[in-house]
């Protein structure tokens, strides 16, 4: 569905994506993981036209992105950004209805199928009964899925979200996810998650694909990807992928930052816990 082919982009003269290249599958939610400054929201914007390629092409059902408008783009792909703050009191629903822009034309309004399909978002998410209200009324989790349900107002085939789970709490985080996985599941969305939470791409994700040095380095299913020594090459961590017993899920479980150099003795506190 998605082709990224030898991708590049740098900012001024520092590369960023060097070739990067990678298939994203219709209906499937795929993970893309590294480290900061790897390049991973670069490639998510790539994807959308927020930036233009440097090098290589991207391809939307085996057309290239670069000869499409930004409209046309978003009648198949939304994107849900990594902040969820709005500076004006829209409600809810003024926010949600925003999604419908792509297929309106200039200075049109919301026509009653607008309406309802911004409705619908608003109900597939659970915020239906607050359509009214003002959206910095609302809580970081709910201002976020309402965030979610602007995108799928656009009706997407291909929904792209930058650390959906950036400044949630623990519940939230799952909730929000639990979302994205029924709508993927429901109405075959394809989903493509970039996120710094190992164990959250790995219980959610169909596919993770880990960026190095520019590239995707590879890219597989959790238990092809997420291997100690992956981990500790691109993250610096000594890690591990596991079953949760209460779950069933996968999870990482996380064992400290790989040492770069041995240290000749404990420091007094850690010394004075082990003991």
């Amino acid at each position: 569905m998605l082709e990224i082919k030898d991708l590049e982009y740098r900012y001024r003269e520092a590369p960023v994506l060097d070739g990067a290249s990678l298939d994203i599958r219709e209906g499937e939610m795929i993970g893309i993981l590294g480290p900061n400054g790897c390049g991973k929201t670069t490639l998510l914007k790539n994807l959308n036209r927020n930036l233009s390629p440097m090098g290589g092409c991207i391809l939307l059902d085996g057309k290239d992105v670069s000869g499409m408008t930004k409209k046309e783009i978003a009648r198949t792909v939304a994107a849900v950004p990594q902040g969820n703050e709005i500076r004006f009191s829209f409600t809810v629903e003024d926010i949600v209805a925003m999604g419908r822009m792509p297929f309106q034309g200039r200075f049109e309004g919301s026509s009653s199928e607008d309406l309802e399909l911004a409705r619908e978002a608003m109900a597939d998410v659970g915020l239906l009964d607050k359509k009214d209200r003002p959206i910095n009324e609302l809580s970081g989790g709910e201002r976020q899925r309402a965030i979610i349900a602007r995108a799928l107002a656009q009706t997407p085939r291909v929904l792209l979200m930058d650390e959906p789970t950036n400044h949630l709490d623990v519940n939230m985080q799952f909730e929000v996810l639990d979302l994205v996985e029924r709508l993927s599941e429901e109405k075959g969305i394809t989903v493509v998650i970039v996120s710094h939470d190992l164990s959250m791409a790995a219980r959610y994700c169909d596919r993770i694909a880990m960026i190095h040095e520019g590239r995707v380095m590879c890219c597989g299913t959790p238990e092809e990807v997420l291997t100690a020594e992956n981990m500790r090459k691109v993250f610096s961590v000594d890690a591990e992928l596991t079953l949760d017993a209460k779950t069933g899920r996968r999870t990482v479980l996380l064992h400290g930052a790989v040492r770069r150099r041995p240290h000749a003795r404990l420091s007094t506190r850690k010394a004075s816990r082990q003991a």
